[in-house]
């Protein structure tokens, strides 16, 4: 097998392309011409020595080889910029204050707080698991310095608007009969008020006219899952974090309301961050970039005032 060494800057614009779902917003977001980015995809397919792409409708799609090559080209992007940041950054110290959801502590934190370790070991890290209102407040109050947290409606100076992710009702892996039969209030499980996805259950069920009564609450997410899991009754929540004792249901089958999406912000201290926090806040975006769905990345990537 002939030894091949795949160029990092068309493995940039690969991936950036199929992120923004548009290789003419890749050229534009990476400051090249949109004949550029396509010489450098011909190029990438020439390196594999496969076709990467396929006609689809009047776009193009990835094949089986073009799936496995996006994987491959995140991992060797991501490690290089790592390695790039570690000898760039490598006098940096000090501390940095990290805000997450619960739905996040073990899909990113994990693999953020490693990466940034093996980078800046001189860096302490203190990072707090806690709900959307909780986080928005410690961000104002400057008691964190970035959070990647649900959007509640407060409105924060400094806001990134990371994605926008699809709920879903939420029931036990072994399914337990809870139905909507004989006009039976539908049970509901949910994290102690306020919360922001108990309040979408309530008014998403007064809208359709059924009927609920709340089941079971929990001032955590752990007691949530065991109560769905138990089949005390039903959650809402993403598919992000789900644990093996519960599932998504189908609205449709389950004769349940379709729910909306719910935006995922990036709330930061100050416009502009300290270097430490500035480049924790980058590999905490890239590790939410490869944990959410590929259609809920927002366009709107940009920092932005919310006020």
């Amino acid at each position: 097998m002939r030894r091949v060494t795949f160029d990092l800057d068309v493995l940039r614009s690969f991936v950036t392309g199929m992120e923004l779902g548009s290789f003419a917003k890749a050229a534009d977001r990476l400051g090249r011409s949109t004949s550029a980015v396509s010489a450098k995809l011909k190029k990438l397919e020439e390196q594999a020595a496969t076709p990467i792409f396929r006609k689809s409708g009047r776009g193009l799609a990835l094949t089986e080889a073009g799936e496995t090559m996006l994987g491959y080209a995140r991992r060797l992007l991501e490690l290089n910029d790592e390695a790039a940041a570690a000898l760039h950054d490598v006098e940096l110290e000090g501390w940095v204050r990290l805000g997450l959801q619960e739905d996040f502590g073990e899909a990113v934190l994990p693999d953020v707080l490693g990466r940034f370790a093996r980078a800046h070991p001189k860096v302490k890290i203190e990072a707090r698991i806690a709900r959307s209102y909780e986080l928005a407040e410690r961000v104002t109050s400057g008691n964190l310095d970035i959070a990647l947290a649900w959007h509640s409606g407060e409105t924060l100076p400094y806001s990134r608007h990371v994605a926008d992710v699809q709920m879903r009702w939420i029931g036990p892996a072994k399914r337990i009969e809870t139905s909507l039969r004989d006009g039976e209030p539908l049970p509901l499980v949910a994290l102690e008020a306020p919360c922001l996805l108990r309040t979408v259950a309530t008014e998403t069920l007064d809208r359709a006219g059924l009927p609920w009564r709340m089941a079971f609450s929990s001032p955590s997410l752990g007691g949530i899952w065991a109560a769905v899991a138990a089949g005390l009754g039903l959650t809402i929540r993403t598919d992000i974090g789900l644990p093996a004792s519960v599932s998504a249901m189908t609205p449709e089958i389950a004769g349940l309301p379709a729910l909306p999406k719910m935006a995922l912000f990036m709330h930061r201290k100050d416009a502009e961050l300290e270097p430490v926090a500035a480049r924790l806040a980058d590999i905490l975006l890239e590790a939410a970039r490869q944990t959410l769905p590929k259609n809920a990345w927002a366009n709107d990537n940009g920092l932005r005032n919310v006020a």
